[in-house]
C-alpha cells in the first residue's frame, strides 16, 4: 500500500496558504506517494479541488485518519495532532516554543513531526529554507503597504503642476525580508536606505541600489541572524538612527530573533521625531514588533505617524506563497522518500536538526528545555 500523504484544510485565523500546490502534489504522486486533499483546502489560495486531477479529495475526519504523513502551513492545534493516527509524520511550521500543550500532544500520540523552521541554514538546504520564500513575501508586500498607506508618491514625478520628489524609504534589518522589501521599494521609484547590525549585509544592499546606513554596530551571530545588542549597543544604534529615521517618508522594520521576542529598536521618542504623514510598517509585529507603540494586528495613528503592524503577511499572497512553500516541502521531504517508502536518514544534519518530536521525545534540545523551563 503506497504512502498516503495529506494536505489538510488549514484552520488557523486568516490562513490562506495550502501546504501543497498542484503541481507539486502531482510530483510526490510520480513519487510513489498516494495524495489526500481535504475537500476546499486550497480554495482560499485560488486552488480549486479540480486543480489537483493527481489527489483524492476526502473529508476531514478521513484526510486526517488515513494520513501517513501530513504536510501542513500553521502549527496546529491539539485537536488536530490528536486526529492523527499513532505513530504518523506531521511536518510544517510549529513555533513549539509557544505550544507546550501542542507538544505533550505529539509526544502523547508518538507523531514524527518535522519544524520547516528548524531546517538548518546552510548551503545544501536553502531550497528548503520556508522561513526565507515566505519572508520573501512579506519583503515585497511591506513596500505596497507602505506605499499604499503613506500620502505621498513613491517615484519622482514630473507634472503639469510641477516635480514630486520620490519618498524616501528606511529599511530596517537587511535578511531576506528586508532585501525584498529594499528592491520593490526601488522598483517602486523610493529612494532607500538601509540598515542591519550585520556588515555582511552592506553589498548585498548596495547592489540593490539602496544606501547603507553604517551606526558603528556590528552584531554577527550564527546561523546567518544577529545577535542581541548589549544595552550599550542598543543605545548607540537609536541614537544614530533617530537623524535618519527623522528624514523617512516610510520606515519599514524586518528586524526579528527566532524564539525571541523582537528587539524594540523604535521608541516612542524616535516616533515622536518623525515627519507629519509619515509611515511605520512593522514586518517584525509577530514577535511584539520593533517599534515601542505596535499593536500586532492593527494600524494605529501615533500623532501624525501611522504604525501598521500585520501579521502573517505571506499568507496576503497566498497563491504563490503556497506555491513557494509546496516547494521547499517537495525539496525536504524528496531525499526521505526512497523506492515510494518514507526512510528518513538520521545521519543526515537537515533531517535530524528539523526533527521536533520522535518516538514521544522532544528531541529538539532548545525546545525541550524552553518548555521545561516554562513548566518548572
Amino acid at each position: 500500500m503506497p504512502v498516503r500523504l495529506s494536505v489538510p484544510k488549514e484552520g488557523a485565523d486568516g490562513e490562506r496558504r495550502v501546504a501543497l500546490d498542484p503541481t507539486v502534489a502531482t510530483r510526490f504522486g510520480k513519487m510513489g506517494l498516494s495524495v489526500q486533499l481535504e475537500k476546499d483546502a486550497g480554495a482560499a489560495a485560488r486552488f480549486p479541488d479540480a486543480a489537483y486531477p493527481d489527489a483524492q479529495v476526502l473529508d476531514t475526519a478521513e484526510v486526517y485518519a488515513q494520513a501517513d504523513i501530513m504536510v501542513r502551513v500553521a502549527p496546529p492545534t491539539v485537536a488536530e495532532v490528536e486526529q492523527l493516527p499513532e505513530g504518523a509524520t506531521l511536518v510544517g511550521f510549529f513555533h513549539a516554543h509557544r505550544s507546550p500543550e501542542v507538544m505533550a500532544a505529539l509526544q502523547h500520540r508518538k507523531i514524527l513531526s518535522f519544524a520547516m523552521e528548524l531546517i538548518p541554514r546552510i548551503s545544501r538546504a536553502q531550497s528548503m529554507d520556508a522561513l526565507s520564500s515566505q519572508a520573501a513575501v512579506a519583503g515585497y508586500k511591506a513596500a505596497l503597504m507602505g506605499a499604499d498607506l503613506s500620502c505621498r508618491f513613491f517615484p519622482m514625478l514630473t507634472t503639469a503642476a510641477g516635480t514630486i520628489r520620490p519618498s524616501k524609504v528606511i529599511v530596517i534589518g537587511a535578511g531576506v525580508a528586508g532585501l525584498q522589501a529594499i528592491a520593490t521599494a526601488r522598483r517602486l521609484g523610493a529612494m532607500v536606505e538601509a540598515y542591519d547590525v550585520r556588515s555582511a549585509t552592506k553589498e548585498q544592499v548596495e547592489s540593490l541600489g539602496a544606501k547603507f546606513l553604517d551606526l558603528g554596530v556590528k552584531a554577527e551571530g550564527e546561523g546567518g541572524y544577529a545577535r542581541e545588542l548589549t544595552e550599550d549597543e542598543k543605545k548607540q544604534q537609536q541614537e544614530a538612527l533617530a537623524g535618519f529615521i527623522a528624514k523617512a517618508d516610510v520606515l519599514i522594520t524586518t528586524a526579528a530573533i527566532p524564539g525571541r521576542p523582537s528587539p524594540k529598536l523604535i521608541p516612542a521618542g524616535m516616533v515622536r521625531g518623525m515627519k507629519s504623514g509619515a509611515v511605520i510598517v512593522d514586518l517584525a509585529a509577530e514577535g511584539g514588533g520593533n517599534c515601542e507603540l505596535t499593536e500586532p494586528g492593527k494600524t494605529i495613528e501615533h500623532g501624525d505617524v501611522i504604525i501598521h503592524g500585520p501579521l502573517n503577511v505571506p499568507s496576503q499572497v497566498a497563491l504563490h506563497a503556497s506555491e513557494m512553500y509546496a516547494k521547499n516541502l517537495l525539496n525536504f521531504l524528496s531525499p526521505m522518500i526512497r523506492d515510494g517508502e518514507f526512510k528518513p536518514d538520521w545521519d543526515d544534519e537537515v533531517i535530524a536538526k528539523s526533527c521536533l518530536t520522535r518516538d514521544g521525545e522532544i528531541v529538539h534540545a532548545p525546545t525541550r528545555e524552553a518548555i521545561q523551563g516554562d513548566a518548572s
